[in-house]
């Protein structure tokens, strides 16, 4: 089976062609940081028109590399949500009217699940069950994983999302958008203890995640530090271990509740090199398992949604022509495969 897929949740525009027979065909992303980057943010009504601009030379794009015609595509798959509802319709629109034009069956994916899955890309895909860490500008969260669509929810942000207060942060240190990236760059020309920021919500039990109060800490720290260079790198090394430590100690929890020993890091945040190297180290140190996407599948893409959408179309399941975009959409109602 070959499958087209189209990802616009916010602010990339992604297309794919994945066949899982020779895997991935076609990868086209663009992005759309500068044309946000004077507002400091994503501003939904320029993010829904780019999309328009760019998804059909995209998608021609992405058949001409992968040497495909519609008559080589057996499935479309387009991100349904969660994400920005004008983003959501372009890609839906599209996606559910080349199904008609081409007589092919669609079907809308689970941004999450799209991220939840990305690491199957890598040649090295975990497997079954895991517990899945999925921390993005939008979403924060541990889920148990059995399987496609076997999701149960341990915890989420009650907040502010891991990224997003990255971003916040970056803003207020007068970093350049995207913040989060950048602060990550900063942070490594920090030194330890100068700073000490608080790890919310890990003194007391559970599994969910609050960070806007981290945010507030560092704007406080600002406001009464110097805005000297190593001052403002030394702040941003105290933030990002907090996030990564907070992180740390919340799938340590979830590995140890759950008795497994496989754990899958997704999404935006998943590319922090801090992040990654903290979480290797645990893992080693009770010798699991650790996986990760290929860095270029760590933001939003087209690949995650065309393997996501396969899996699915390959079980049978396909979506009608009239579905509506869900723009708010809980991981763990879907069906599993």
């Amino acid at each position: 089976m070959r499958v087209l897929g189209i990802e616009t949740s916010c602010d990339e525009t992604g297309i794919a062609i994945y066949d899982d027979d020779k895997g991935l065909l076609s990868h086209q992303l663009y992005s759309q940081v500068s044309l946000h980057a004077d507002y400091g943010g994503v501003v939904p009504e320029l993010a829904s028109r780019d999309h328009v601009r760019k998804i059909i030379p995209l998608i021609r794009r992405a058949l001409q590399e992968s040497d495909s015609s519609q008559h080589d595509i057996d499935g479309i798959a387009y991100t349904r949500g969660p994400g920005l509802i004008g983003a959501l319709l372009v890609g839906s629109c599209v996606a559910r009217s080349l199904a008609y034009a081409w007589n092919k069956p669609t079907l809308g994916v689970h941004h999450m699940e799209g991220h939840l899955l990305a690491p199957m890309l890598d040649e090295h895909a975990p497997p079954f069950p895991f517990i899945a860490l999925l921390v993005s500008g939008g979403h924060t969260m541990l889920v148990r994983v059995g399987g496609i669509g076997q999701y149960q929810l341990l915890g989420e942000s009650i907040d502010d999302a891991a990224g997003e207060a990255f971003d916040k942060t970056a803003k207020l240190m007068g970093l350049d958008y995207p913040g989060g990236p950048m602060l990550a760059r900063l942070a490594e020309q920090g030194e330890p203890g100068h700073y000490q920021f608080p790890r919310p919500m890990t003194d007391r039990p559970g599994l969910d995640f609050s960070f806007s109060g981290l945010k507030t800490f560092a704007a406080n720290t600002l406001r009464d530090a110097n805005d000297d260079p190593q001052t403002l790198a030394n702040i941003a090394f105290a933030f990002q271990e907090a996030v990564v430590d907070t992180m740390l100690i919340k799938c340590r929890r979830a590995l140890k509740q759950t008795g497994l020993k496989r754990l899958v890091i997704a999404g935006g945040v998943s590319a922090n090199t801090h992040l990654r190297n903290e979480l290797k180290k645990y893992m080693d140190s009770i010798k699991g398992d650790v996986f990760y996407p290929p860095l270029e599948f760590c933001t939003d893409n087209g690949a995650m949604i065309a393997y996501a959408g396969l899996q699915r179309l390959k079980a049978g399941q396909s979506d009608g022509l009239d579905t509506q975009a869900k723009p708010r959409w809980p991981l763990d109602s879907l069906e599993p495969v």
